[in-house]
């Protein structure tokens, strides 16, 4: 029998993550953290500190990242682009969402 392990961190929206953090959490490089949030795929808290810090849902679209890179072979500008794109399709899934609970539904 194998006995398989893993690790569960519990983390809030507000929370922040280090550069660090993020890139052990996501199995991006620090480079390519660097790279998406100089392209503004990924967005630290504050810019123009010293060290950047990542809201915890950044996890989400770093691990996205990874596997974009991974399993199309895109670089980080091409993984940025993607990933822009993808919060687009959310954004307007929302909203079509949104426009169909509060339009009348017709009955036939």
């Amino acid at each position: 029998m194998r006995i398989e392990l893993t690790e569960i961190v519990w983390l809030l929206e507000h929370h922040a993550l280090s550069l660090t953090q993020l890139a052990e959490l996501s199995g991006l490089s620090e480079a390519e953290i660097d790279e998406l949030a100089d392209y503004g795929a990924i967005l630290p808290i504050k810019p123009d500190a010293n060290q950047r810090l990542f809201a915890a849902p950044y996890i989400a679209a770093a691990k996205t990242a990874r596997r974009l890179r991974d399993d199309f072979d895109l670089n980080m500008h091409g993984v940025a682009l993607a990933l822009t794109l993808l919060d687009r399709v959310r954004d307007l899934e929302t909203q079509l969402g949104d426009l169909r609970a509060r339009s009348p539904r017709r009955v036939f």
